[in-house]
């Protein structure tokens, strides 16, 4: 025999879209408020009705007692069908529409009664209370069946009690009031539901087009994929909401901008300073693609606005690529160099040879110490005023690139700097790029010439560069500092507009300063001041602090 299929079990299935598990929450949670409301208001209701019968009751009996024939006859005549006190209840019966008005005397016989059999009998109930001077509000049963009730004392002109007044309002009518309540109550309630349904209705067509109708699963599978994302990718990311202030950062956004968690709900210009990054990703700089240095860092920024009125701003290292742009452009300089050296050096060995051929073996001795002579001179004048060496190394192998392409580099009279840089990496990297955009600036132009003067005083040193190019106008000498400006063409792998915002950032970090104005002759002058750039005097170059290996990876870009 084949087992016994498991019994299915009966599964209620929620609808899949948010929008619609939204709505039928909100209507559920309408809908209880509703028969709440509706049972809290219902369960006291009752109670007040009873209360309000019990006090009418009350209020027809005080009313009856308080007339002083009633205790008069009662104490005058005897207890009758057809008596003057039976007449005077049933009147005031009559007019209040009260259930009966019992009036008895001390014993507990009735005088009064809407049954005249009833009359001359004890009462059903127990009037001790109002006999001993209380006023009673009670609902009890009794000949005529369940009513609210009311008891007071009866007394004569001389304030005695004689008997008592009991009152009843059936309790029938009082139920009658309590379901004729209902249907009014429960027509206010679905009125209240169908507001609240409406407006849940509405609620949820705008939260189905601020999630794009997504199930609630989707949205927790988006929220998880952008958090893989965020952290996952080699991008800093970062998301501002409507008035600036940041509201997400992955990890490398706080890795590229040196910030942390702190920065979160802060503005940009609070949680970066002022400058051109904060510029950026806040939208006061415009395009796409736009440079800007964060410490020692190159970024590239792209900044989109988002559907709220906020924005998210992507972030690229391009430090490494800049420095092997960089060095692509260095690399291609030495190699024309070279090849220019090769053809002149091919051009020499020809001279040589052919003063060796015609047995002029003088000339050739005599041409060739010239050569030697020129290339030694300009080392060994280096070496002597320039005693760091990896300084000195540069310029030498500047001053061949700049004889190749037609400009003369020398260095001034005054020039002096002695082997006590603290951070000669940061010093190459300056000298390096003004240098090189000095040689961009006149090469091609006639009696071309670039001056490098690097002066030392305590453990100041200040370099100035000057050339004899066209120069800077003067409206531009504080934009060429600025992060993407440049007039250059740019070249096919990497950005302008980088090497002389470094060059500030440099010597602003040690305290220091960059410039630029009009040199003697005509053409541009840089000059930098570098406040701590030396070790103090007593210290062995050993003991200066070592520069850091990191601190300049970023290339030097020509920027003019």
């Amino acid at each position: 025999m084949s087992p016994t299929p498991p019994a299915r079990r009966l599964r209620l299935h929620l609808p899949r879209r948010m929008f619609a598990q939204v709505l039928l929450m909100q209507v559920a949670i309408a809908a209880g408020v509703a028969v709440l409301a509706t049972g809290l208001f219902l369960a006291p209701l009752s109670d007040q009705l009873d209360d309000q019968a019990m006090r009418r009751a009350l209020s027809i009996a005080q009313t009856t007692a308080a007339q002083p024939q009633i205790a008069e006859d009662l104490t005058d005549t005897p207890a009758t069908a057809g008596g003057p006190v039976q007449r005077e209840a049933e009147r005031i019966r009559t007019a209040t529409k009260a259930e009966y008005i019992v009036v008895m005397d001390r014993r507990g016989v009735r005088w009064s009664h809407p049954t005249p059999s009833e009359i001359g009998r004890l009462v059903s109930t127990d009037p001790g209370q109002a006999l001993a001077g209380h006023d009673v509000m009670q609902i009890d049963s009794g000949t005529l069946g369940r009513t609210a009730r009311g008891k007071v004392p009866l007394r004569d002109a001389d304030g005695k009690i004689v008997g008592a007044v009991s009152v009843g309002i059936a309790y029938d009518s009082v139920r009658a009031r309590l379901l004729h309540a209902i249907p009014g109550l429960f027509a206010y309630a679905g009125g209240a539901l169908a507001v609240g349904a409406l407006a849940a209705w509405l609620i949820s067509r705008r939260v189905q087009r601020q999630t794009r109708d997504l199930a609630f699963s989707d949205i927790s599978a988006l929220l998880a994929e952008r958090e893989a994302m965020l952290h996952g990718i080699r991008e800093g990311v970062v998301a501002l909401d409507r008035g600036g202030r940041i509201r997400l950062l992955n990890d490398e956004a706080r890795r590229l901008l040196g910030i942390g968690d702190e920065a979160v709900g802060r503005s940009l210009d609070e949680a970066l300073g002022e400058g051109r990054t904060a510029d950026v990703l806040a939208g006061r700089v415009t395009g796409t693609d736009l440079l800007t240095v964060r410490g020692q860092r190159v970024l590239v920024a792209n900044r989109m606005p988002t559907d709220d009125g906020g924005a998210v701003a992507t972030l690229r290292d391009r430090t490494e690529l800049e420095q092997l742009g960089r060095e692509l452009d260095s690399t291609r300089g030495l190699i024309d160099a070279l090849r220019a050296q090769d053809h002149e050096h091919a051009n020499r060995m020809h001279t040589v040879l052919g003063l060796l051929e015609l047995e002029m073996y003088d000339d050739a001795v005599e041409f060739v110490g010239e050569v030697v002579g020129d290339h030694r001179a300009t080392a060994e004048q280096v070496a002597e005023k320039i005693q760091d060496p990896l300084l000195a190394a540069l310029l030498v192998g500047k001053a061949t690139v700049a004889a190749e392409r037609g400009v003369a580099l020398s260095l001034a009279d005054r020039t002096g700097l002695p082997d006590r840089l603290i951070d000669p990496r940061g010093l190459v990297t300056i000298v390096g790029n003004l240098v090189d955009n000095a040689l961009d600036a006149t090469a091609g132009t006639s009696h071309a010439r670039v001056e490098v003067e690097l002066q030392a005083e305590g453990r100041t040193a200040t370099l100035r560069v000057r050339d004899t190019g066209p120069g800077i106008p003067e409206e531009q000498r504080e934009l060429i500092f600025t992060e993407g400006w440049s007039t250059k063409q740019r070249p096919a792998h990497r950005e302008r507009g980088i090497g002389l915002p470094l060059v500030r950032r440099l010597a602003e970090r040690q305290g220091g300063s960059a410039t630029v104005g009009e040199a003697a002759g005509g053409g541009a002058e840089f000059t930098v001041v570098l406040p701590e750039a030396l070790a103090a005097a007593d210290l062995e170059p050993a003991l200066a602090v070592p520069s850091d290996p990191h601190a300049h990876t970023v290339a030097e870009e020509e920027s003019r």
